[in-house]
């Protein structure tokens, strides 16, 4: 297993903590069944991959062990967000037969989480995701982490978490405030419903949260279950 570093943690204000405090808990009283949460959008910047990474953070923080998984293979944020450097592989790597799993899983600086990077920019990444292998990389994660996030490409511009979302218990769409309408969301949730997969909730990112209209910057709330 590698050891990486985050050479740049943003600590997170009260409020912003306290939020992602609350998705945590609603994910936890989703089920004992579900561990394996799939984190999707419409489109890019909607702050998906902040998102997913500061839960896993929080999922940490409270004891469970977690590995983060970084599915996005065609545009991977994560590196370079989060200033990593020496990773020597990745889930593109692995997925496609050039390293083990044991080697692609990094131990990082935040106890109790771990990481699976994108890797290399590979051309079939749609095929890859689908493939068995990556199945049966999830089932073998599940026996060893309490909780598996998975970060993957907005739906709304690529098939892929559609491709991966048959394989997790359940979806969280995350939803940019006051830039996506009401039908493309509506879009993308009929596309994960078709994959057979559980949508769990969303979280409404990049909330106002002051009348001078300024924007929590990671801040999201969570609305529940589609439908009810």
């Amino acid at each position: 297993m590698q050891k990486i570093v985050f050479e740049k943690l943003e600590e997170l204000d009260y409020r912003s903590d306290e939020s992602y405090k609350t998705i945590r808990t609603n994910i936890q009283f989703s089920g004992n069944d579900t561990r394996t949460i799939l984190f999707t959008s419409c489109t890019p910047n909607e702050g998906k991959s902040s998102v997913t990474f500061n839960l896993a953070r929080s999922f940490a923080q409270n004891g469970k062990k977690v590995i983060l998984i970084d599915a996005d293979l065609r545009k991977s944020v994560l590196v370079g967000r989060y200033k990593v450097s020496d990773v020597a592989s990745g889930l593109s790597y692995y997925l496609s037969g050039q390293s083990k799993l044991e080697d692609t899983i990094c131990q990082t600086n935040i106890e109790n989480m771990d990481i699976i990077f994108a890797g290399k920019v590979p051309p079939n990444p749609a095929e890859l995701l689908g493939s068995e292998t990556f199945q049966e990389m999830i089932q073998k994660l599940r026996e060893e982490y309490d909780y598996i996030l998975i970060d993957s490409p907005p739906l709304g511009s690529v098939i892929d978490s559609a491709i991966i979302a048959p394989f997790t218990d359940g979806a969280v769409l995350v939803i940019e405030n006051n830039a996506i309408s009401y039908k493309f969301v509506q879009e993308v949730k009929g596309q994960l419903e078709k994959s057979g997969c559980r949508i769990i909730g969303a979280v409404l990112n990049k909330v106002q949260m002051s009348k001078k209209g300024k924007y929590g910057k990671y801040y999201g709330k969570y609305y529940g279950k589609y439908g009810q």
